[in-house]
């Protein structure tokens, strides 16, 4: 979203936390407006691919978002001005102001573009990605995102929320395999499938035998195997 500000980001598509289109305040429906927290973040994006004027852009931007009082709030107005509800272009909503989230996120990219680089990145995280250029040998699949396929050379990581077994088959249910969660200590219960000599079009069948409550899902999953 390009604001008088700056440009300004959204928290996701569809987002109801906010004013409504005409001004008037939330009532547990509204459409969201930018948050400067998100340019901050993206600012920080912007360092790190060395781009440093843009993200000294984008730390002007969270400035110009504040009042008199330089407070940062959790939202800015993108609508018309609307002087009656006192909402202008790129100014704090009726949203939280100070969000103390904004703020922590403005000192850290001051910090950041004062040492010309990402201060609280860490190093064990960029060695092993960005040096060693490790990849990950797992893809997720979870209850809150059931993907219906996956890359090849991958084994298929199955997260739960609770210990089970995993009946799972790659030849349609001709044979099968059972695979007990291990406890990760994370709240997670987690089983791999291996389907790293997978070719692509194969599919993963599969469905869970609950420890706790001592009965079956009652519903299979698939998960397909991408071709190169």
């Amino acid at each position: 979203m390009k604001l008088p500000q700056g440009p300004g980001w959204y928290r996701y598509n569809g987002d109801g936390y906010g004013e409504h289109e005409d001004g008037s305040p939330f009532d547990g429906t509204g459409i969201g407006g930018p948050w400067p927290l998100l340019s901050g973040e993206r600012a920080h994006y912007e360092l790190a691919a060395g781009r440093r004027q843009m993200a000294e852009e984008l730390l002007r931007m969270m400035e110009r978002c504040t009042e008199d009082s330089r407070l940062i709030p959790e939202q800015v107005w993108d609508g018309a001005d609307i002087p009656d509800r006192e909402l202008f272009t790129g100014k704090p909503s009726g949203s939280a102001c100070p969000l103390v989230w904004a703020h922590s996120e403005y000192i850290k990219l001051r910090r950041s573009l004062r040492d010309d680089r990402i201060f609280d990145q860490p190093l064990q995280t960029v060695q092993r990605y960005v040096f060693e250029q490790q990849k990950s040998v797992f893809f997720g699949w979870r209850f809150n995102n059931k993907c219906r396929s996956m890359p090849r050379g991958k084994q298929l990581r199955l997260a739960l929320i609770a210990p089970a077994t995993v009946h799972w088959s790659i030849d349609g249910w001709q044979t099968s395999h059972d695979t007990d969660t291990r406890d990760t200590g994370l709240g997670v219960h987690a089983a791999d499938v291996p389907a790293d000599k997978l070719a692509g079009g194969r599919e993963i069948l599969f469905t869970f035998y609950w420890h706790r409550s001592q009965n079956w899902e009652g519903t299979n999953f698939s998960v397909v195997v991408e071709d190169d």
